[in-house]
């Protein structure tokens, strides 16, 4: 046996905080691993936090830990990042880690582990939201450290906050990802203040840097139909990697998205 197959399936063990238990994202998250081994603990930390762990170990098999934020429900976005004209600019944490490992991701330096950490309270990083929101309008960016539309087949975070956006015009939302599962929202009719932003790379990239993502054309697709139907698209080209031969690689990257995408019809381009 190979020391890839050694390992378990992403998401066999479920640890799940005790006090959260019962709540309904809990159980629906149960619900879709019947077969996973679920792991009652007090906190995510005792878990999350503990020393001796080897992240990319980890990442061959990653682990879902349930649990419920406490506190800092929203984060003031750095003045290094693009706030897109808002002054008010921010970013939550709705997961910790992400599915996808991309080899330059700063995500791998910034966590003890490489499990994936999921907060179920939902309704209190909207209760936080609402208290910023009675400030004045607002940017914020859900998907910030994290690829929230791939996590989507396990809690429908996307859906919900693109419900929460409706009600609340002042709120702009963006939703970042690299997935092509583009399907898991099609269906929610699209509204003036979400946007959906896709981080585009070259084929060559995507396949030695990004892995575990869609390739670069199953991304185009995606974010055609998402234009398709009527939504705010950004496109990212972030980060540009300087590789060998990286001018032609992305000279051709551009070209290859303008064969799928009308440049005119996105709300801007990110780079």
């Amino acid at each position: 046996m190979s020391s890839e197959k050694a390992f378990y399936s992403d998401f066999s063990h479920i640890y799940v905080e005790k006090s959260i238990r019962g709540h309904h994202n809990t159980l629906q998250i149960l619900e879709r691993f019947p077969k996973a081994v679920v792991i009652e603990v007090a906190h995510y930390k005792d878990v999350f936090n503990r020393s001796g762990q080897d992240w990319r170990s980890q990442k061959k098999s990653q682990k879902l830990i349930l649990a419920k934020r406490e506190n800092n429900f929203l984060y003031d976005g750095s003045r290094f990042a693009h706030g897109y004209g808002f002054s008010r600019f921010f970013y939550n944490a709705l997961t910790l880690n992400c599915v996808y490992d991309c080899s330059y991701c700063y995500l791998q330096g910034m966590y003890p582990s490489a499990n994936a950490v999921m907060f179920v309270n939902e309704e209190d990083y909207f209760k936080a939201t609402d208290e910023e929101l009675s400030s004045g309008p607002m940017f914020l960016c859900i998907s910030y450290d994290t690829d929230l539309l791939a996590f989507e087949h396990i809690l429908p975070y996307s859906k919900n906050w693109i419900a929460f956006a409706k009600e609340r015009p002042e709120l702009t939302l963006e939703l970042r990802t690299k997935s092509a599962n583009y399907r898991a929202i099609s269906k929610i009719e699209p509204i003036e203040n979400v946007i959906l932003a896709w981080t585009i790379s070259p084929e060559e990239v995507a396949r030695e840097h990004e892995s575990r993502t869609p390739p670069t054309r199953s991304r185009l697709n995606a974010m055609k139909r998402a234009l398709d139907d009527g939504w705010r698209v950004r496109v990212c080209f972030d980060p540009l990697l300087y590789i060998p031969d990286w001018e032609h690689i992305y000279s051709k990257m551009i070209s290859q998205t303008a064969e799928v995408i009308d440049f005119d019809k996105l709300l801007d381009i990110s780079l």
